[in-house]
């Protein structure tokens, strides 16, 4: 019966990493997502979702760029061309440089479960262009119920997060906070974030001072707060708010390090049933996130470039101070007509973005503004038809969008964008076992603020004010088979890129250049005893724009990452003592984006270990090992679209390489 479970779980949400529990996964199944689920308990050892996601998922790659707070990559698209949200609410970073992206502002002992849809198939989300995350937070229960974490770990990492819940019928609470810190961490070489630095020959104004030099990577504090109301049988209202402090967080590959990351986000939702004929379920959705995100050369040498004497002031620096606020509203409305469901929406949202530079030791000195206070404003409709033909289930979707940019610039010019997308995916169900699915797709998403009118402090314009969106037309095709047992899926694409938005590092601006990307996935498990079961995915993709940036010569894409493959071996005895090993692989980086800063990573195989014994129903203890032969490897290449440091070998700029033999516990009580 258990190898059963096992066997249908992997099937329908083909998982990637397998601790697998069926009752807290609530959502629908779809044939083009994939589902990480338990990333509290997969990756215990860190706050940092991204790295998570990067273990757990063949088809993310991770952008390393500090200890925490690392960005994602799927599908070699990044930034902008994948769409985050956290439990609906659209979530953006204020820096420019990437340092607090979207995916940051939730941490892992905070989530339930995260959708990953690949590809053109998102019609209710503003921009999604090929891709989405959708990350799911844990949710109140009616019964009371705790839980507390001790973490401890190499170079000083310690962690410890409490969560309490319950309530009534009618009204249920939630209430999690965490505390977070680390040394800087060692490569496989035993280099610090200094050493890396010193070993790369950066630039000696951007070392750190010899008082900083060994200070922590990061500190990390979160807190949210949840309330589910059912205010009738059919009426529900969920109100949340989450609070992240992050403060010092070291990035030894950039200029700048962060002074402090402060984000909030609130979130309502109103959830109707059953309203009549043409309202099965209505959902009012309104959500508000501010980021607060100061970069500071105040560590750096650099921040007084005229000592003589080993002493140094680190009031003589300069800071890079940004803010993002985000609003947004949707109403969607889901009804049923004979073997049709037709969902129906409005979505609307406004991001501010601003930001200014300026001198600790000279406040009132005038710099140019970064990002003059710029507006990107949405409004969208949207409407889905899921027709169900006996063995065949058909999505049709469309969404029309209107959007205008603004700015405070004068001399830069404000954007309107028109467009309209949808796609058409087809299931069809051969047998109980086995799936064919296929699906074509038009989607978009608008430049931002960074993209159209940034500013250095120097006052070298490095936005284009007159970009165009970015337009993917894309196909997909694949299959999903399950055996007595095993399962695989296998999945082919292939993407339009028309007006990509690529950065040209020999004349440092932005500029659109029409491109494509393929590949394919394969995944799947095989359940060799009741206790005993296997995991694998692998991911390949390969990009070319159609012509040369101007001035360039080459036409290698950026951010492709090579064939990557994730594995695991799986034991799980009597629900008391589960053991893990998986094995994380990457092919040598062969085709990149020399012109724009990139070079060849050499391949890498990483091994894993983890064991997690439970003591009765309260406690629970986890030691594992990543990185078991301490490996010196880099995951993310060095695509000058981010400023980071340049080094003394060859004009290359500096690599940031994965943390080496790491050596983690976790002690969990619940109650």
């Amino acid at each position: 019966m258990k190898k059963g479970i096992y066997l249908s779980l992997a099937c329908s949400v083909c998982l990637s990493a397998a601790e697998l529990e069926l009752e807290t996964i609530n959502v629908a199944t779809k044939v083009d997502t994939e589902v990480v689920k338990d990333v509290s308990g997969e990756d215990i050892k860190s706050a940092d979702l991204g790295e998570a996601l990067f273990k757990q998922s063949a088809s993310v790659s991770l952008v390393r760029r500090s200890g925490v707070a690392n960005d994602i990559i799927l599908r070699g698209q990044k930034k902008d061309n994948i769409n985050v949200t956290i439990d609906g609410a659209k979530v953006y970073g204020a820096c420019p440089n990437r340092m607090d992206p979207p995916i940051s502002h939730v941490l892992t002992n905070n989530v339930d479960y995260i959708e990953i849809n690949e590809g053109p198939f998102n019609v209710e989300d503003f921009g999604s262009l090929s891709g989405d995350v959708k990350i799911h937070t844990i949710k109140p229960e009616k019964e009371f119920t705790g839980e507390a974490n001790l973490g401890f770990g190499s170079w000083g990492y310690q962690k410890a997060a409490v969560s309490v819940s319950g309530g009534t019928d009618k009204v249920r609470f939630l209430l999690s906070g965490s505390t977070e810190t680390s040394e800087q961490y060692e490569d496989g070489d035993g280099n610090d974030f200094s050493e890396q630095m010193e070993e790369a020959a950066v630039p000696m104004g951007t070392l750190y001072q010899p008082q900083y030099r060994d200070m922590d990577a990061y500190t990390k504090k979160t807190l949210m707060a949840k309330l589910f109301w059912d205010i009738a049988d059919n009426q529900e209202l969920r109100l949340s708010y989450t609070a992240n402090r992050s403060d010092d967080v070291l990035y030894p590959s950039s200029k700048m390090d962060a002074l402090y990351d402060d984000s909030d986000i609130y979130n309502m939702e109103y959830i109707v049933k059953d309203l009549g004929k043409y309202s099965k379920a209505l959902n009012l959705q309104v959500y508000q996130s501010e980021v607060d995100h100061p970069m500071t050369t105040r560590y750096r040498m650099m921040a007084d470039s005229n000592s003589t004497d080993g002493i140094f002031d680190s009031k003589k620096s300069m800071t890079s101070h940004l803010t993002t606020k985000m609003q947004g509203a949707k109403l969607k409305n889901s009804f049923e007509v004979d073997n049709h469901t037709i969902t129906t929406g409005l979505d609307y949202s406004v991001r501010n973005w601003d930001g200014r530079y300026y001198m600790d030791y000279m406040p009132m000195m005038t710099f140019p503004k970064s990002i003059d206070d710029a507006d990107t404003e949405n409004m969208g409709i949207f409407l889905k038809d899921k027709i169900v033909l006996n063995k065949f289930e058909v999505d049709l979707a469309l969404r029309y969008d209107h959007t205008e940019i603004t700015n405070n610039n004068t001399t830069q010019q404000d954007n309107t964008y028109d467009e309209l997308t949808g796609y058409v995916f087809g299931t069809y169900h051969a047998n109980e076992s086995t799936k064919y699915f296929a699906g074509v797709g038009r989607s978009t998403r608008v430049p931002d603020a960074r993209e159209l009118y940034f500013i250095s402090s120097k006052g070298q314009v490095v936005g284009t004010d007159n970009l165009q969106n970015t337009v993917n037309y894309e196909l997909d095709i694949g299959a999903e088979k399950q055996y007595e047992n095993a399962t695989i899926k296998a999945k082919v694409f292939y993407s339009e890129l028309e007006d990509f938005i690529a950065y040209n590092a020999t004349l440092a601006h932005f500029e659109n250049v029409d491109a494509s990307i393929y590949g394919f996935d394969l995944s799947g498990t095989y359940i060799a005893t009741s206790s005993l079961y296997f995991d694998y995915g692998m991911t390949y993709q390969r990009g070319e724009k159609d012509d040369p940036l101007e001035g360039q010569s080459g036409t290698n894409m950026p951010e492709i990452p090579p064939f990557k493959f994730n594995g695991a071996v799986n034991y799980d005895y009597d629900d008391t003592l589960r053991l893990k090993a998986e094995i994380i692989t990457s092919d040598t980086w062969t085709d990149f984006d020399t012109d724009n800063g990139e070079q060849e990573l050499d391949s890498y195989a990483v091994v894993n270990l983890k064991g997690t014994k439970a003591f009765g129903k309260n406690f629970e203890l986890t030691v594992g090992i990543d990185n078991l032969f301490d490996k010196t490897y880099a995951v993310s290449n060095t695509y000058k679209d981010l400023t980071l440091l340049s080094t003394g070998i060859d004009g290359d700029v500096m690599l940031l390489n994965e943390p080496g033999r790491y050596i983690y516990t976790n002690l969990k009580y619940k109650f």
